[in-house]
Formats: C-alpha cells, structure tokens, sequence
C-alpha cells in the first residue's frame, strides 16, 4: 500500500497536477448563461473594454461554449479551471455570483474579468 501511495505521489509531482482532495473548497457550478469578457478600459473613454472572441456560455453540467467549441470547467470553492476544450488551462476566481476574474501564469488576479449577462442563453 506504501509503494501504490509513493508511486501515485511520484506521478503527480512530476506531471504538476494537484489532487483533487488537495483543492480547497466544495465542488459545485457557475450560474448558467453568457458571459462577456472585458478589461478596464480608461478615463477618456469607456469604462470597460470587450474583449471580441473571448466571450463564453456556461451550459449544464460544468460545460461551456465558445465560438470555436465548447468543453467542460471545474468549480472549487472560489476557483475556476477550465479542463477541455478552446479555454483549457484557463483559470478564473469567482467574484460574487456573476463576476470571474482571470488568474495570469503567475497565479495573480490579472485585468480581465468575465462577467455573466442577464438575459436568455
């Protein structure tokens, strides 16, 4: 049993990937419906400026939709990943119910949030 746990810790450490039971908080899903994708724009002209191309949907069952496909999102607590699909590797924190914010290479919230719209799907 030792050496199937040593092995199993030997494989994640090398490929870089947390274990599930290492993510905090509880699973769960984003609010159904399209999201827009901006980033803060500047005194002289708009507030927010969006980012064509970036836009998504979240549909059930932890999908999503782009323009160039659709894949599915793990929820965590506050953290967002995107697993598969156009947005894989992609990470977000949520903020409030309806606001995402993009985590950078860095691990650090970067300019660009993703916020849901109210209306249909």
């Amino acid at each position: 049993m030792k050496h199937t746990a040593l092995k199993l810790a030997t494989i994640v450490a090398t490929i870089g990937v947390t274990p599930l039971a290492a993510t905090p908080g509880k699973l769960g899903t984003l609010p159904l419906g399209n999201y827009v994708c901006s980033e803060p724009g500047d005194a002289a002209g708009a507030a927010w400026v969006v980012l064509p191309g970036k836009n998504f949907t979240i549909g059930n069952g932890s999908t999503y939709h782009t323009a160039d496909g659709s894949g599915t999102y793990l929820l965590t607590g506050k953290n967002v990943t995107f697993t598969r699909g156009p947005m894989k590797g992609m990470r977000f924190t949520r903020s409030g119910n309806a606001t995402l914010r993009w985590i950078d290479d860095a691990g650090k919230p970067g300019r660009i949030r993703c916020v849901r719209q109210p209306g249909r799907l």
